[in-house]
């Protein structure tokens, strides 16, 4: 079953969105076959496209995966 996401995140500045985008990018590199993932900031927001052709359990692992690391991203700025 092929399944899409997209998470937008809003931010109190465009450097502060740069900078999460910056750090969520080596995910972004090494994913599993059948997933593909885009992350990029527009203005004060990062946008990710999430697509995975297989399981659900494989969409909400990737999506538990990205909110992690951008939590992470978040307390270190």
């Amino acid at each position: 079953m092929r399944m899409r996401a997209e998470i937008v995140c809003a931010y109190g500045g465009d450097s502060i969105s740069r900078s999460i985008a910056a750090a969520l990018h080596p995910d972004n590199l090494q994913v599993p076959k059948g997933v593909q993932v885009a992350t990029v900031a527009r203005g004060k927001q990062v946008i990710t496209k999430i697509e995975v052709d297989g399981r659900i359990e494989t969409l909400l692992a990737t999506l538990e995966d990205l909110l992690s690391c951008a939590s992470t991203a978040e307390s270190v700025l």
